[in-house]
């Protein structure tokens, strides 16, 4: 894949094109992390013709540098801490407490905002393709697959536009399949990659759902 990509919709063309084997499988979910993943992961359900749902993960960044991930967290109580960066930086565990209260605020009204009263998907048993429009600590990744794997699926594939190669090396470890297209160096950040890294709103990621539930008929 040529980089900088044009835009998250290029990259779930580019992406989806690498998971043609899929398409039409009765069992596959396709699971975007939003809200950045949800424009990336419409492509790749409408090429498959698959289901579109979310994957609800919250980054903790950094107090004062909100890019960089000390750990992400999950609908249901998951938390991976990214030992390397809270040692590091010697960050307290009252700044880390703090940094979660807050995200698990947003996480639960991402939750009332996208789902309403709309049960959460059923995993057991499911092909399920995991979305963001890149990776760059993998920490929002590896709760998303950490959390995924508590309902036993058939099969968990981390599809990501770009990652640094050394977390690539790790999703590959702990999800079943990993589909890459990049691996930059240095890698500097998700954004600098893209043309197009607008800010996705609430409002694109509910009407990339309602448009993909229409898409299935």
């Amino acid at each position: 894949m040529q980089l900088p990509i044009e835009d998250r919709r290029r990259a779930g063309l580019a992406l989806a094109g690498s998971l043609q084997s899929l398409t039409g499988r009765s069992d596959t979910l396709v699971l975007a992390l939003p809200r950045g993943g949800v424009p990336v992961a419409y492509e790749i359900a409408r090429t498959l013709r698959a289901p579109l749902d979310l994957m609800l993960i919250r980054k903790l960044g950094v107090p004062g540098h909100a890019e960089l991930a000390m750990g992400a967290i999950a609908i249901g109580g998951f938390r991976l801490l990214n030992q390397d960066v809270v040692h590091s930086l010697s960050i307290p565990d009252v700044t880390i407490e703090q940094v979660e209260q807050r995200e698990r605020h947003e996480l639960e009204r991402r939750l009332r905002v996208y789902r309403g009263n709309k049960p959460l998907p059923e995993l057991h048993d499911r092909c399920l393709i995991l979305v963001d429009d890149g990776v760059a600590t993998g920490a929002t990744m590896r709760v998303a697959i950490a959390s995924a794997r508590q309902q036993k699926p058939r099969l968990i594939l981390v599809a990501v536009p770009l990652a640094p190669k050394d977390i690539a090396s790790l999703l590959r470890r702990e999800a079943d399949r990993l589909v890459c297209l990049a691996t930059p160096e240095p890698f500097i950040s998700i954004g600098c990659w893209y043309r197009d890294f607008h800010q996705v709103s609430d409002e694109e990621v509910s009407a990339l759902l309602s448009m993909s539930q229409q898409d299935l008929g």
